[in-house]
């Protein structure tokens, strides 16, 4: 079965929920044709089928429930997970979910997490590479990693868009290099943090192959002993506890180092949905096929390794 790990959609209607909340950013999502009409929805799954994808594990970010406020943030949670539930039930061979959570508030998220997996059958959870300013190094969301580790479950983090908070990533740098930027920080604060090593049971998942990661691999190794010694293992131990999808907006240089460097085993497949679409979506896949990997490398990233991680077999 060939499973898309990294796919967004959101509704008009959580949308319209964030922008009264706040979240000014987030209307602009409803303008890429990753909503939950009709028409956008059989858009989507002709696009599927013409790349050969069978099931998305749907994810809100970068559109997430985080607020200030726990009400708040508490109720858009809740909304749109119950908005995956209900498409993935109308679509339960199209669809699987990651569940949103209302972070900053540990307490607020670990129910919701209880409720997405226990009543909803969310397979993780998905959170941002930073969280209102936080890291995910930070001791607060210690709770939430337990949790995902006592379940064997899976954590799915994606870039927050907020240009790692440099000012010298503005609006014109976000997504163009702020996103990756924003993963090798997040990865980076996961690992001096030792959450791979100290929750070995809960599966992480990095997109775009890892951000810089597979290039600075070695170079992390070599100045981690002096500049953050309290890191419990050595980075490319701890990197090779993580998964990464296969997002590299199809430059088969890109995918080869991240399959040098971390292991072909380390990567799944991903397609960004909607921000790849159309041809670039099918691209997605096909450049995977025409990397020049191990044939048996090319069948697990499409088709196997996906599977047995979120227990779909």
């Amino acid at each position: 079965m060939r499973v898309d790990v990294h796919a967004h959609l959101w509704s008009e209607a959580y949308l319209d929920l964030l922008a009264r909340s706040g979240n000014e950013k987030a209307t602009a999502q409803g303008r890429l044709g990753a909503g939950a009409t009709a028409a956008e929805l059989d858009s989507r799954f002709e696009q599927m089928a013409t790349a050969g994808i069978d099931l998305q594990v749907l994810s809100t970010t970068p559109a997430p429930p985080h607020f200030e406020d726990e009400k708040t943030a508490v109720a858009a949670a809740r909304f749109v997970n119950d908005d995956y539930a209900e498409l993935v039930q109308q679509h339960p061979h199209r669809f699987k979910a990651f569940a949103s959570l209302p972070l900053p508030h540990t307490g607020a998220a670990l129910g919701e997490l209880t409720r997405a997996l226990d009543e909803l059958g969310f397979l993780g959870a998905a959170v941002t590479t930073s969280v209102l300013g936080r890291t995910l190094g930070d001791p607060a969301f210690l709770p939430v990693y337990e949790e995902l580790d006592r379940r064997g479950s899976v954590l799915f983090v994606h870039p927050a868009g907020v240009g790692a908070e440099s000012p010298l990533i503005g609006p014109e740098l976000t997504w163009q290099i702020g996103a990756p930027i924003e993963d090798t920080v997040a990865l980076l604060h996961l690992i001096v943090a030792g959450i791979p090593s100290r929750f070995p049971n809960m599966k992480i998942i990095l997109p775009h192959l890892g951000g810089a990661l597979p290039m600075l691999l070695p170079r992390i190794d070599r100045q981690n002993p002096w500049e953050a010694p309290e890191t419990p293992e050595k980075p490319s131990l701890a990197a090779r506890r993580i998964f990464y999808d296969t997002v590299g907006h199809n430059h088969v240089p890109a995918l080869r180092l991240a399959a040098e460097t971390l292991g072909a085993d380390r990567l799944v497949l991903g397609t960004d949905f909607p921000y790849q679409k159309g041809d670039g979506f099918t691209e997605a896949v096909t450049y995977v096929e025409r990397s020049g990997l191990p044939s048996d490398d090319i069948a697990a990233i499409l088709d196997r390794t996906a599977v047995e991680l979120l227990g779909l077999g």
